[in-house]
């Protein structure tokens, strides 16, 4: 993140695991999901809530929230892909 020079106004420990149970709360005010699981980038639309497909997208598999997570206005960016984030912060 500093690399990019990304001003972080929140950090939660890893040792604070995220479940399921903590993604409604996470997307609450985002139109947009954008999950990435190494090449595989899988945008959701929110406006009509979270599915399962989304929160599934979300979660790692172990069950906990993927990371990094970040919340850039009304997206939601949930693991990493060097392309998305590019496109996010250039």
């Amino acid at each position: 993140m500093e690399a990019r020079s990304i001003d972080i106004k929140e950090t939660v420990l890893a040792s604070k695991k995220l479940s399921a149970a903590d993604c409604p709360g996470i997307t609450e005010a985002a139109s947009t999901l954008v999950a990435m699981k190494g090449k595989k980038v899988e945008s959701f639309d929110l406006k009509n809530g979270l599915s399962d497909e989304a929160k599934t997208a979300m979660l790692g598999p172990t069950g906990n929230l993927r990371a990094p997570t970040l919340k850039i206005g009304k997206t939601v960016l949930v693991g990493f892909n060097d392309a998305v984030f590019e496109e996010h912060f250039s």
